[in-house]
């Protein structure tokens, strides 16, 4: 069974999904990244594969990205720190990307390498569903994969449930239809957005990200979903790392759990 399922069947409340860059802040801390917060008990790791035109990306995403790319991260290098991965955690991991990144590695060599070293599931947030369901589905289930979709406030009651249909492991709930990006609160046209959603009653759980940031936006988001996913502060939080990114990781998850 997948390990996103796995979860799943037996946390059904407060998943915490966190997304780093991988070779941020320096080339070699992917590894060292996941090993920690699988230790400070993080449910599922969302790693990026830097990209040079990341859409969906915030400011704090794409200058780590870039920075990333500058440290020498390339699909092959990102393949190669992964390679043993699995010998060492059994954590959920994800990559997000962009549909290019796929096509110019190859989209089999792709999917065959993500199987290689034990990825579970992909965000490919310019990747249309109908595509998806058209050319890439079979491919992708038969590498044992999940593709998560995202759906925004701007998603039309009939596309949720198309989504729901094809998806598997969770449901990616943009909490507004701009970049990614810490927000200090969450506003009242999200919530009545959190709760229009809760009532369609989907199969898939359901996980709240962009500007989700603290302990409390954290816990609001896990009232109307099965958890929430934190990227952009996580990524300033390593950025300001002194003691190393291990030290980082345990501040960070602690901070967000409220066990400071």
């Amino acid at each position: 069974m997948n390990r996103i399922d796995q979860l799943f069947q037996y946390k059904k409340e407060g998943v915490l999904n966190i997304y780093f860059t991988a070779g941020f802040p320096a080339l070699d801390d992917t590894t060292k990244i996941i090993l920690a917060l699988d230790k400070a008990g993080v449910d599922i790791i969302e790693i990026g594969m830097p990209y040079s035109d990341p859409m969906a990306d915030g400011p704090t995403i794409q200058e780590s990205g870039s920075k990333a790319l500058k440290n020498g991260m390339t699909l092959n290098v990102l393949f190669d720190q992964l390679k043993n991965i699995r010998t060492k955690t059994q954590v959920p991991l994800l990559f997000m990307g962009y549909l290019n990144q796929m096509m110019q590695f190859g989209v089999d060599r792709f999917l065959n390498s993500c199987q290689q070293v034990g990825i579970d599931g992909l965000i490919i947030p310019d990747l249309p569903v109908d595509i998806y369901e058209e050319e890439l589905k079979d491919k992708i289930e038969n590498s044992g994969l999940h593709v998560i979709f995202l759906i925004t406030p701007q998603t039309s009651e009939s596309r949720i449930r198309k989504i729901d249909d094809l998806a598997k492991g969770f449901i990616y709930m943009v909490s507004s239809a701009s970049i990614t990006g810490a927000k200090s609160d969450i506003s009242k046209s999200q919530l009545d957005y959190f709760k229009m959603v809760d009532t369609l009653q989907l199969k898939n759980p359901r996980l709240i990200g962009f500007g989700i940031s603290n302990h409390d936006t954290f816990f609001q988001a896990c009232q109307y979903a099965h958890g929430a996913i934190i990227g952009s502060a996580f990524i300033r939080h390593l950025e300001t790392a002194e003691n190393g990114v291990e030290d980082a990781v345990d501040t960070f998850v602690r901070s967000l759990r409220g066990n400071h």
